[in-house]
């Protein structure tokens, strides 16, 4: 009883500290049997005993392999160093637009949701456009992977690198002298 009290208190502890998680859904179990999605980093926060996540509408990070009564695997990250601290895992529930639960994750998610497009009119439109997703722990936590589990990136439209102008260098030149 004392390692599951333990257990629970470092999932919320780090989990309530770290600004992001990594999270696969569609995962029987910790020991990495996945039928679904792979990791992906999520930014979320930590609101009534369960990390709460919103996205998969225009703007808002996706969400996919979680599903409303599904299982998933959460990796907790250090914010000061970005090493791992615990993985547990977590049953996904799908809280309903306008109901008590929602309200409550959603004026959290507000809070900390960076960089809004449409800053006060954000919940009306996560209520329309987008899924709120509550990741209940499950269980005792996982131990840590002794490998790096570096995986490649998903492949995304996004980019930063693209050719350099080619009046650039000449631009850079004129500017030194």
């Amino acid at each position: 009883m004392t390692s599951e009290l333990l257990d629970r208190a470092l999932v919320e502890e780090a989990t309530k500290k770290s600004g992001l998680i990594w999270v696969q859904g569609g995962v029987s179990a910790l020991d990495g049997d996945a039928q679904g999605a792979p990791a992906r980093a999520l930014w979320h926060v930590w609101h009534e005993g369960a990390a709460c996540v919103v996205g998969d509408g225009p703007g808002e990070q996706p969400l996919p392999g979680l599903v409303d009564g599904g299982d998933a695997v959460v990796t907790v990250r250090s914010k000061d160093k970005g090493g791992r601290i615990v993985a547990w895992t977590a049953k996904v529930v799908e809280t309903a637009p306008g109901s008590p639960e929602w309200e409550g994750a959603v004026a959290e998610l507000k809070g900390k949701r960076l960089n809004a497009p449409d800053g006060d009119e954000m919940p009306e439109r996560w209520r329309r456009e987008c899924r709120v997703l509550r990741l209940e722990p499950q269980g005792t936590t996982a131990p840590l992977p002794s490998d790096s589990q570096a995986a490649r990136p998903v492949p995304t439209p996004a980019t930063t690198r693209r050719p350099i102008p080619a009046a650039l260098p000449r631009l850079l030149r004129r500017k030194r002298r």
